[in-house]
């Protein structure tokens, strides 16, 4: 079923999800963050009767819905993919993963759509505790619908609450409550909706500071720094505890990511975490062990094993650990984990040749391999490395990982700081003459949709080769289609997808220099 994979048809059909899934990442977030704060705007409007809160209101408004529906666009496209480019994927195991997508579109994006057209055009028009709930219901609803989501993601890194049915060759969901309260699923949603509301305070306080440093519309400038800034600080505390417990969870389920986000080639007892390092990487080998030190790195030491195990003197497998293996810690080899795999896939070939055959004595002997807890467990669990051919192949690229995670974290305290500052300055009304910290605020609006990017390049790119983790490959899971039709489609899409981001952005900076009306 997967022999004979062409390559580039492989790197054709990631480019292409890539590409989609990083335009639609640059509107998801603010979505998600700017709607709550809009919602606090309605509430305080509503419950003083000021006048200067609902103008405040409409005019962050306006900036969401110009982002709101072009992120709609781009996230039909992405789905569509699933069918159109990763059909063995699909088909693999579209059972469980089709569930939250189809219930994000019942479910919230209904609600979204719904109650967006009355928080647009309904002032005036429906009362205004009506349509301050419609408001509330578009946050819940855009963060509902990444819910679903990220629940769908959080399975394909860590999955969980399924059985394979070897005569289909597909997974099932046996418990759907444990696909959806996975603490991966858990700690991916929160962390993930926190970054974006962190991005969407950052895109407030910027272009209030671009206000105030135009002396122009001062008292909304203030007034969004005032809420965004708070938000935006509560936000950043959940998403650094989050992204603590993210950690320790990649270092349980996902250690060659968990390794490769820190450069570590070699296991260590009370290993260091590198909190600023230059990774000295021989050409052309970003995914290889060539790696051999950094060119310059400051290091906490023994943070790493605490990070990862909440033990300062934990012993951290590294690159070389987890392929070649190491038996006085209880890591197998990459080696041995293809050997059970493709015994694995054996099963399976053997399986339909008897039932193609007519064989009931062989195809219930090997069927009943399928339900025994030893061949799951020491077998089936390694499926996926059945299709490598190389133990190698199982390491990221390094480079990307580590750098995309320490863009990311580092970044991300960077902008708690910044909001701390901000809100300081406001509170003793000096904020209009700290004119560089306006300008620095102005700036740093671009750097949080790179830390929100690297997010996901860290989350995406750090668990290839895998779709599934440990059960399916990305090689294995796209459509058998022509390599030229991949590629005519993706820059169809890298054209269209910049027209709309150039037009959003036209739009957008057009809107706020009219400024509220």
């Amino acid at each position: 079923m997967f022999e004979n994979i062409d390559t580039s048809l492989v790197d054709w059909s990631r480019g292409q999800f890539a590409l989609t899934a990083m335009y639609h990442w640059i509107f998801v977030p603010l979505t998600l963050g700017l709607s709550f704060i809009i919602a606090i705007m309605e509430s305080l409007y509503v419950k003083t009767g000021q006048e200067e809160w609902k103008k405040i209101t409409k005019f962050w408004m306006t900036l969401f819905g110009i982002n709101f529906a072009i992120g709609v666009a781009t996230g039909i496209i992405l789905e569509f993919e699933f069918g159109t480019n990763w059909s063995n994927y699909s088909w693999f195991v579209g059972d469980i993963f089709g569930a939250p997508l189809a219930i994000e579109g019942i479910m919230a994006f209904f609600l979204e759509s719904t109650f967006i057209a009355v928080m647009f055009f309904g002032w005036n028009k429906v009362s205004r505790k009506f349509h301050l709930v419609s408001t509330w219901l578009v946050a819940f609803g855009a963060n509902l619908s990444a819910l679903w989501i990220l629940v769908a993601n959080a399975w394909m890194q860590n999955p969980v609450g399924m059985h394979f049915n070897p005569d289909t060759a597909r997974n099932e969901m046996l418990n759907f409550w444990e696909v959806l309260l996975s603490p991966v699923a858990i700690s991916k949603f929160i962390h993930t909706i926190t970054s974006g509301y962190v991005l969407a305070a950052i895109f407030v306080i910027g272009i209030s500071s671009w206000y105030l440093l135009r002396s122009r519309e001062n008292l909304l400038a203030k007034r969004s720094i005032l809420i965004a800034a708070v938000f935006g600080i509560l936000s950043s505390v959940m998403l650094i505890f989050s992204g603590d417990g993210s950690a320790r969870q990649i270092a349980h389920i996902q250690p060659m990511k968990f390794a490769a986000l820190e450069g570590l080639y070699n296991g260590q007892e009370g290993a260091g975490l590198v909190a600023i390092g230059v990774m000295a990487t021989a050409p052309g080998d970003t995914n290889s062990r060539n790696v051999k030190d950094f060119t310059f790195s400051l290091e906490i030491p023994n943070f790493l094993s605490y990070m990862a195990y909440g033990k300062f003197d934990a012993f951290v497998p590294g690159v070389n650990d987890l392929v070649d293996g190491n038996p006085q810690r209880g890591i197998m080899s990459v080696a041995e984990k293809m050997e059970r795999g493709r015994f694995a896939r054996e099963s399976l070939a053997l399986l339909k040749n008897a039932r193609d055959n007519g064989d009931s004595a062989t195809y219930n002997q090997i069927k009943a391999r399928f339900s025994d807890d030893t061949f799951k467990e020491n077998y089936f669990r390694y499926f996926g490395y059945g299709f490598l051919d190389n133990p190698e192949s199982v390491i990221p690229n390094v480079p990307v990982a580590f750098y995309s995670f320490h863009i990311m974290v580092g970044l991300g305290f960077y902008f708690a700081l910044l909001m701390i500052f901000v809100l300081y300055y406001l509170y003793k009304d000096k904020l209009e003459n700290k004119r560089f910290l306006l300008r620095l605020s102005v700036f740093t609006i671009p750097l949080a949709y790179i830390a929100s990017q690297a997010g996901w390049v860290l989350a995406e790119m750090g668990r290839q080769p895998w779709v599934i983790q440990d059960l399916l490959p990305t090689m294995a899971a796209i459509s058998h289609i022509n390599t030229t039709t991949v590629q005519i489609t993706f820059w169809l899409f890298a054209v269209l997808f910049t027209a709309l981001l150039i037009a959003e952005l036209s739009i957008m900076f057009k809107q706020i220099k009219i400024g509220p009306k």
